[in-house]
């Protein structure tokens, strides 16, 4: 079992960081492998509405730039999925949106029904604003969002401080502990999904 941590933060090493290591460490002690993705801090190509990554001959979104497909190729492989994200204006980077949205619209198969969590970091305010934007991207791809004793965020300008946050890193090592749970539980089970209805989609006109 392995999980995919996708660091968000322009900051490689950051507060980000920080946090996530609070996660992977728990993921570890649980004999659950955890892998480290970083989106770097370069100007990332947003979605366009394109939709020519859903015509029948597509092999994903018509950008074939190397942060999507490096990220694509590591959910394939990975059972589950922590987002990490710092706040800007009480949400995540738009970087980091920009490639959230186009590899969970043209790969989506690859996130599908697969756990998942988000973490962020704030100086101040804005945490739960940022972490229900994240969660959004699980819910609508159906992945068992997993929780933790307070919602998931830390507080420092730098990760000295963040280290200081004595509640914020026990949040994440408790994420990391129910992750695990949860997915050798799925695994111990061996339950099919449920099989899907055909897709109705309603468009709402005047």
């Amino acid at each position: 079992m392995k999980v995919l941590l996708l660091n968000g933060s322009p900051h490689q090493d950051g507060c980000v960081f920080t946090a996530l290591t609070e996660v992977a460490g728990a993921l570890r002690r649980n004999g659950v492998a955890a892998e480290f993705f970083w989106i770097g801090n370069r100007p990332v190509q947003g979605c366009t509405g394109c939709w020519k990554c859903r015509e029948p001959d597509a092999a994903g979104c018509v950008f074939r730039d190397e942060l999507y497909t490096g990220l694509v190729g590591r959910m394939k492989n990975c059972d589950a999925l922590v987002i990490g994200a710092p706040v800007y204006y009480a949400g995540p980077p738009g970087s980091l949106c920009a490639i959230l949205d186009r590899v969970c619209f043209s790969a989506s198969q690859y996130f599908q029904r697969k756990p998942a969590a988000c973490v962020v970091n704030c100086r101040r305010g804005g945490a739960s604003a940022a972490f229900d934007r994240l969660n959004k991207y699980f819910t609508i791809l159906q992945m068992p969002v997993a929780s933790s004793q307070y919602w998931n965020s830390t507080h420092g300008l730098a990760p000295d401080e963040v280290r200081r946050d004595l509640e914020g890193l026990q949040t994440m090592r408790t994420l990391g502990n129910n992750l695990a749970h949860l997915l050798l539980s799925l695994e111990k089970s061996a339950l099919p999904p449920p099989e899907p209805e055909p897709a109705q989609r309603t468009n709402f006109i005047s």
